[in-house]
């Protein structure tokens, strides 16, 4: 059940992938939702309140969908059936692991706000961290398993800052392509 705060948070990540940090105003996000500004005030200190507040919903949103998929997979998957899993998860019929007008929206806005991209920074490292646990299972090092992260990981930042982005059907056919690369266990 979606609280009247989720809501407004939930629609701020929506203003935020159409219209980029500078639509994300209150006025125009009260009016989206047919919510009063006394509603906003209710649930966040303010304009800068509610900022941090998105940022964090956006946070955990990111780190929880990927922490929660390879938990679902279990520990003792193999590497490439939680590959597979993440790959299945990269799909453009609603929410999944891909949002690249999120992802890039999120991405310009820190380039010109300190706060922004300690936020960015800590998703892109429990990203990359999460992918090298994963990886760590089938490859020889930490290093190695480092470095396999990154090409996964990067293949969804570049598919995602292309304008357009690559479509999630697509980037999903890149990650089955790279699939049988994978070394079993």
């Amino acid at each position: 059940m979606s609280t009247t705060r989720d809501r407004w948070l939930d629609e701020g990540l929506r203003v935020l992938a159409s219209e980029g940090a500078a639509g994300v105003r209150i006025d125009r996000i009260a009016a989206r939702l047919g919510l009063s500004k006394g509603s906003f005030h209710h649930h966040f200190a303010g304009a800068d309140g509610y900022k941090r507040e998105l940022l964090a919903h956006y946070e955990s949103s990111c780190v929880d969908a990927l922490d929660s998929a390879i938990a679902r997979v279990g520990d003792d998957a193999t590497v490439p059936a939680v590959l597979e899993t993440l790959t299945g998860l990269i799909r453009s019929d609603g929410p999944g692991l891909y949002r690249p007008e999120l992802d890039v929206a999120v991405r310009a806005w820190s380039t010109s706000e300190p706060e922004v991209r300690e936020v960015q920074q800590r998703i892109d490292t429990a990203r990359i961290d999460a992918l090298q646990r994963v990886w760590g299972r089938a490859v020889p090092s930490a290093a190695d398993a480092r470095l396999s992260a990154l090409l996964p990981y990067l293949l969804a930042v570049g598919a995602a800052v292309v304008v357009p982005p690559v479509a999630a059907d697509d980037l999903r056919r890149l990650y089955e392509m790279l699939l049988p690369l994978v070394p079993t266990d």
